[in-house]
């Protein structure tokens, strides 16, 4: 049974996490790209915080104008918003939201951790910033279903990836060792394993 109450407390203390780093950057790094590909830091961040500005039927034409592809429909509306909101109210959103439950029709809890999680991985990264805790990477792999590695195309055919970190495995074959943030971005499409290898010197 999913512990949807100690999932929602970590997603809310990493949307905290991240507001504060948020808080912090400069324009420069605002417009800076992400691992989003085509994404600047602003643009992930309208996408986080979609739910809380985007009312659900204004999201729901957007996505039927896109005929019926979310990813379509996200990248149109992050492109939009933030043509119409500037880098200070985008931070204001995060800040006002910091405790507001991600909703069900967008995954429930788990859907919230996950999306946190990852997209702040996006940001960070790239920008070199403290990244993400490794035990909240692990919470987020053990969330990991098949239908997700699918939707991000990934396949670990003979590789089980495990975390040097944090207690998380995901995948069956020959262990790969990796920390667990790495597993995240390949399991999520940003980086290949072979990539994730070769920053660790495997």
């Amino acid at each position: 049974m999913t512990d949807t109450t100690s999932i929602t407390e970590e997603t809310y203390a990493e949307r905290t996490r991240l507001a504060a780093l948020l808080a912090t950057l400069c324009p420069q790094q605002w417009a800076q790209q992400t691992l989003c590909s085509g994404w600047r830091v602003r643009e992930v961040v309208a996408h986080m915080t979609a739910p809380f500005h985007t009312a659900p039927l204004r999201m729901l034409a957007g996505i039927l104008r896109a005929g019926l592809s979310y990813d379509r429909y996200a990248a149109r509306a992050a492109r939009a918003d933030t043509a119409r909101m500037d880098d200070e109210r985008l931070l204001q959103i995060v800040q006002q939201n910091l405790r507001t439950p991600w909703p069900r029709s967008a995954g429930g809890a788990v859907g919230g951790l996950s999306h946190d999680v990852i997209h702040g991985l996006d940001i960070t990264e790239p920008l070199g910033l403290e990244r993400v805790p490794a035990a909240r990477v692990a919470r987020v792999l053990g969330l990991t279903s098949p239908r997700s590695l699918a939707y991000f195309g990934v396949d670990l055919s003979g590789c089980r990836l495990v975390a040097t970190d944090a207690d998380a495995a995901i995948g069956t074959g020959a262990n790969v060792p990796l920390p667990a943030h790495e597993i995240l971005l390949v399991v999520t499409g940003r980086h290949t394993l072979a990539e994730a290898r070769e920053r660790e010197g495997i």
